[in-house]
Order: C-alpha cells, then sequence, then structure tokens
C-alpha cells in the first residue's frame, strides 16, 4: 500500500515549521547559562558595599573600644573599600575566564 501523499506533506510541513521554530528561537547568550548581566551587576556592587561596611564595623568597633574616635574608623573604611573593589575585580575576572572559555568551547564544537 502506497503511503498517503497528505500524510508526506504534513510530516514535512511539521519539519519546517519546527526548524523555522528553532531559528526564530533567541540564541541563549553566555551569561544566560549561569547568571544575567543584572545578577552579575548586583553581585558587584554587593562585594563593593560588604567591603564598606564590614570595614566601617571594624573601624567604629576599634575607636570604641580605644577612644580613639575618627582614627580607626577612616582607617578600616580605606581598606573595606580597598578589598571590596579586589573581590569584584576578582569575580569580573572569573566570570571574564569563564565566558572566553565558552566562547573556545562552541569555537571548537563548531569545528
Amino acid at each position: 500500500m502506497a503511503p498517503d501523499p497528505d500524510d508526506e506533506r504534513l510530516r514535512a510541513l511539521s519539519d519546517r515549521i519546527a526548524k523555522a521554530r528553532a531559528a526564530a528561537e533567541p540564541k541563549r547568550g553566555e551569561t544566560s547559562r549561569g547568571f544575567s548581566q543584572g545578577e552579575i551587576a548586583w553581585r558587584m556592587v554587593i562585594e563593593l558595599v560588604a567591603g564598606l561596611v564590614i570595614g566601617l564595623g571594624i573601624g567604629m568597633g576599634l575607636d570604641a573600644l580605644f577612644g580613639t574616635r575618627p582614627l580607626f574608623l577612616v582607617l578600616f573604611v580605606v581598606i573595606g573599600l580597598v578589598a571590596g573593589v579586589k573581590v569584584m575585580l576578582q569575580s569580573a575576572r572569573e566570570m571574564q575566564e569563564k565566558s572566553e572559555a565558552d566562547q573556545r568551547s562552541a569555537r571548537d564544537e563548531g569545528k
């Protein structure tokens, strides 16, 4: 028994629709596998603010303990800022290395 020509046309149409849908889907960027750009930015802001707050707390505590009002406060706020920036830059470097590794692996898969 010969296959029905309508069935073949329907299968061909289904295949074309599936291909069109796959092509129309937005391509997933590097960050969509892990974090979005907004989440990465908030992470960096939180790291910076956390360093400042921890430095502020330590400085205020030491000033209260030793009675040297602004000395340790200023010193540890600066240290906290430097530590926050350092952690923020390390996070950015890690994300950049991960992105480059993902691009290399995608390029190697394409060959």
